[in-house]
C-alpha cells in the first residue's frame, strides 16, 4: 500500500505494485518517512517549479527503513539492516555523473518527483548503493532527516563553511534550520538567522542560532533590516544562505554580505526575482546555486553519530499510516505554525 496523490488536495492510499528486484536492488520496508515543502507543494498545486504531476504519483522522498530482501549481487546489506534512502537515481553515463555532480544528471529519477513514485509506501524497491546503514545509536527517524540535511550539508560544501566563516540564514523553515546546524557542524564560529515568525526563531535559537533577528515582510524595509543584520552579527558576514528564495530575501542577503563575500540560493520560493545585482557585483559578492545534493549521506550520518548534529527537536509531529492520518498530516505540515518537521511512522 502507498499513498497516492490523485488531484489537488486528494491524497489516498491505495495497493501499489512494487517493481522487480534487480541484482543491485533491495527491498526496504519503510519505517520513517518524513513531509517537505515539495511534498505539500504537489499536494495543493499538482506541480513543484517546473514538475508538473500528470497521472497519479506515490507522494514522499525523506524516508528511512529495514532491508526485507537483497538482490544477488548486493554485498554490502543484509536483511535485517536499517538504513537511510538517498531519492535521486541519476544515470551514470551522463558528462556530469562523470565528473561527480551527479545531483545535476538530467537522467535522474528521484522519489515523488513526476513521474517517479515516491516512497511513502510500506515497501520501496531501490538501488542498495543509495541506502546507507544506520549507526546502532541513530534511529530511523533520524535517518529518515538525512535528506533535508543533506541540503544544508551540500550547501555548506558549496559555500566553503569553515571555522573562520561567518554565517547568515535567510529563514527559520526546515532547511533554514539545517543550514545553521550544518553550518555549525563545519565549524562555522558565528550564525545569525533571519524570519518573519517568532516561533520559528526561537525554535532556530534552541538550536543554537547565536542571534535571531525577526524582519519585515515589505520590501520597502531591506535596507532596516540589513542593518539590524549586520549589528545583530558584530562584524562582516562572510556568507549567507537565502533559504527562501524571495525578492526580498535574496536582496537582503546581497546588501548584508561583505565586499567579496558569498551568497548561496537555497530556497526557490520565487521562479524570478528582481534583486539589486549591479551594486552587489561591485562588490565582488559572488552568488552560488543549490541543487539537492550529492554524496552527503555518509556525513550527515557521521554528524548525527557523533553529536555534532542534533535533527531530533525539528521533529514536532508525527502520525500512523492510515487515511485519516495521512490526510491530517499533510495539513498539518501546510499548516505550518509550530509545524517544523512532520513525520510518519510507518
Amino acid at each position: 500500500m502507498a499513498a497516492w496523490l490523485l488531484g489537488v488536495n486528494t491524497l489516498k492510499i491505495q495497493p501499489f505494485n512494487l517493481p522487480a528486484l534487480g541484482p543491485h536492488d533491495v527491498r526496504v520496508r519503510m519505517k520513517a518517512v518524513g513531509i517537505c515543502g515539495s511534498d505539500v507543494h504537489y499536494l495543493k498545486t499538482m506541480r513543484c517549479a517546473d514538475f508538473v504531476v500528470k497521472e497519479p504519483m506515490v507522494i514522499g522522498h525523506e524516508c528511512a527503513g529495514i532491508i526485507e530482501e537483497v538482490g544477488g549481487e548486493v554485498k554490502t546489506l543484509v536483511p535485517g539492516d536499517r538504513v537511510a534512502l538517498e531519492p535521486g537515481i541519476s544515470c551514470w553515463r551522463c558528462d556530469l555523473c562523470k565528473e561527480g555532480r551527479y545531483n545535476l544528471c538530467p537522467e535522474m529519477k528521484f522519489f515523488a518527483t513526476p513521474p517517479v513514485h515516491g516512497s511513502l509506501a510500506n515497501q520501496v524497491v531501490h538501488p542498495a548503493d543509495l541506502c546507507f546503514k544506520l549507526p546502532d545509536n541513530i534511529s530511523l527517524e533520524e535517518g529518515a532527516m538525512c535528506e533535508p540535511l543533506s541540503v544544508g550539508v551540500h550547501a555548506c560544501r558549496r559555500a566553503n563553511v569553515g571555522p573562520e566563516t561567518n554565517i547568515l540564514v535567510l529563514g527559520a523553515g526546515p532547511i533554514g534550520l539545517v543550514t545553521l546546524l550544518a553550518a555549525r557542524a563545519f565549524g562555522a564560529p558565528r550564525i545569525v538567522i533571519v524570519d518573519v515568525d517568532d516561533y520559528r526563531l526561537s525554535v532556530a535559537k534552541k538550536l543554537g542560532a547565536d542571534e535571531i533577528v525577526k524582519v519585515s515582510i515589505n520590501l520597502q524595509d531591506v535596507a532596516t533590516d540589513i542593518e539590524n543584520i549586520q549589528k545583530a552579527m558584530g562584524g562582516g558576514i562572510d556568507v549567507s544562505f537565502d533559504c527562501a528564495g524571495f525578492n526580498k530575501t535574496m536582496s537582503t542577503a546581497l546588501g548584508a554580505t561583505r565586499p567579496g563575500g558569498k551568497v548561496c540560493l537555497v530556497g526557490m520560493g520565487h521562479h524570478e526575482m528582481t534583486v539589486p545585482l549591479t551594486p552587489a557585483a561591485a562588490r565582488e559578492v559572488d552568488i552560488i546555486g543549490i541543487f539537492r545534493y550529492k554524496n552527503t549521506w555518509p556525513l550527515c550520518l557521521e554528524f548525527l553519530r557523533s553529536g555534532k548534529i542534533d535533527v531530533k527537536p525539528m521533529i514536532t509531529h508525527r502520525f500512523g499510516f492510515s487515511q485519516k492520518e495521512v490526510e491530517e498530516a499533510f495539513e498539518t505540515s501546510a499548516r505550518g505554525g509550530d509545524a517544523i518537521k512532520v513525520m510518519f511512522n510507518l
